[in-house]
């Protein structure tokens, strides 16, 4: 490996330090609470270096949000797609819970970090994420599986319902829960969700 090659790496090492002691802070102690100091102390580099990588702290967050939402997108895309719509929108589902509680950090940065700076675009990794959902969405009001409404709203509550089984999963030991958590509860709370949405048959 030759000196720009190395150099290189190690650069991009420098980067993903950087990026997973921001998410990490940020998500622990909200985004106003977090400075470039205080990310640089985190992995014991000067803020120097961190200033070498990003702009500023919007700059940072800019990249986590790119980054994590990718990755989201990408489990989502790898989701199994069955004939059924609604069905599609199960699995969807599973996959978006289990992304959750297989990257509880980026989770919680993505979704649960207060006063974080971020504007969604039509081509970024975010929107698109919500899209995949939409799409499917828009299927079961054409197949008929859902009942005529804005499919919008419909997506926004199967959002808004997961994100609170995940947020509870992520942030809650199953021993503090009144009772642990159940094995099925993230299907009940799909189906749940749905069912007020299907044409009755």
């Amino acid at each position: 490996m030759g000196i720009v090659e190395r150099r290189e790496r190690e650069r991009s090492e420098i980067r993903v330090k950087i990026l997973d002691a921001a998410r990490e802070l940020f998500a622990r102690e909200g985004y106003e609470h977090v400075t470039m100091r205080r990310i640089a102390d985190a992995i014991e580099y000067s803020a120097t270096t961190i200033y070498n990588h990003f702009e500023d702290k919007d700059d940072l967050v800019k990249a986590l949000c790119e980054e994590d939402f990718a990755r989201l997108l990408g489990a989502l895309q790898a989701a199994p797609r069955p004939s059924d719509p609604v069905d599609a929108i199960r699995l969807l589902g599973r996959a978006y819970c289990q992304f959750a509680i297989d990257h509880p950090n980026h989770y919680r940065f993505m979704f649960m970090t207060p006063d974080k700076v971020e504007h969604p675009e039509p081509e970024s990794p975010g929107f698109q994420s919500f899209g995949v959902l939409r799409q499917l969405v828009d299927g079961a009001i054409a197949a008929g599986r859902f009942k005529p409404a804005d499919p919008d709203t419909i997506a926004q509550v199967l959002w808004a319902s997961l994100h609170g089984a995940v947020a509870l999963l992520i942030s809650i030991k199953p021993h503090h829960w009144p009772c642990s958590p159940k094995p099925d509860l993230v299907d009940q709370v799909i189906e749940n969700s749905l069912r007020g949405f299907l044409e009755a048959k």
